[in-house]
């Protein structure tokens, strides 16, 4: 099991093996998570193309602030 130590400033390294599994690439962006079971998950805070399926105005639709787009994407990735 990959591991990593924890600096004084409280920083760490993500070992190679996780990031590749993760996709993970310079300048990304991360998320800690506390599941149900209080276990910290740590996942990329990035989208999947296939979750912008479908969010593309249509017809009858109202159309959605910047202010609530970023609200949206907070929240989906709090489920998580």
């Amino acid at each position: 099991m990959p591991a990593s130590l924890i600096t004084s400033k409280g920083q760490t390294t993500i070992p190679k093996k996780i990031r590749e599994y993760l996709h993970l690439q310079p300048g990304d962006r991360v998320d800690f998570v506390v599941d149900e079971r209080g276990r910290v998950v740590l996942e990329p805070a990035t989208l999947d193309v296939k979750e912008l399926e479908g969010i593309l105005h249509r017809p009858g639709m109202k159309a959605v602030s910047t202010e609530g787009m970023k609200k949206a994407i907070k929240e989906r990735f709090k489920r998580k």
